[in-house]
C-alpha cells in the first residue's frame, strides 16, 4: 500500500512559478515510477510527467509536449518525495494536479488508468 500526499498548489499569475511536492510512503520508493497528472474542469485527467527507475541510481523522465521546457519532474529518495517544478505557467495549466505511483507497467505509465495509488490532488490556478 502506498499513500501519497501532495502540497504546493495555489494561485499564480501567468508567467509565474510553483513547485508541487508529493510525499510517499513505502520502503521501495526509489524503484517506483512516479507520475504527475492533471484534470481541468470538464476534461479528462491527463498525463503531465513521469520519472521512472532505470536501474541503479538512474531515472528517465517523460513530459507532455505542452509542458516540455517549462516543467521539471524530480525526486528525492531520501525524503520519499517527488516534485514538479512549474515555470512560465500559462492559463491553460490551470487544473487539479495529482501525484500517482507505481503503474501496472512502465509501458503504461502515461495512462491514468494504470495507476492504483493517487494523492488527493492540489489546485493550481493561473490568472491573467
Amino acid at each position: 500500500q502506498v499513500q501519497l500526499v501532495e502540497s504546493g498548489g495555489g494561485l499564480v499569475e501567468a508567467g509565474g512559478s510553483l513547485r508541487l511536492s508529493c510525499a510517499a510512503s513505502g520502503r521501495t520508493f526509489r524503484t517506483y515510477c512516479m507520475g504527475w497528472f492533471r484534470q481541468a474542469p470538464g476534461r479528462e485527467r491527463e498525463f503531465v510527467a513521469t520519472i521512472s527507475w532505470n536501474g541503479g541510481y538512474t531515472y528517465y523522465v517523460d513530459y507532455l509536449d505542452s509542458v516540455k521546457g517549462r516543467f521539471t519532474i524530480s525526486r528525492d529518495n531520501a525524503k520519499n518525495t517527488v516534485y514538479l517544478q512549474m515555470n512560465s505557467l500559462k492559463l491553460e495549466d490551470t487544473a487539479v494536479y495529482y501525484c500517482a505511483a507505481d503503474p501496472t507497467s512502465i509501458a503504461d505509465r502515461y495512462a491514468s488508468g494504470s495507476y492504483d495509488y493517487w494523492g488527493q490532488g492540489t489546485q493550481v490556478t493561473v490568472s491573467s
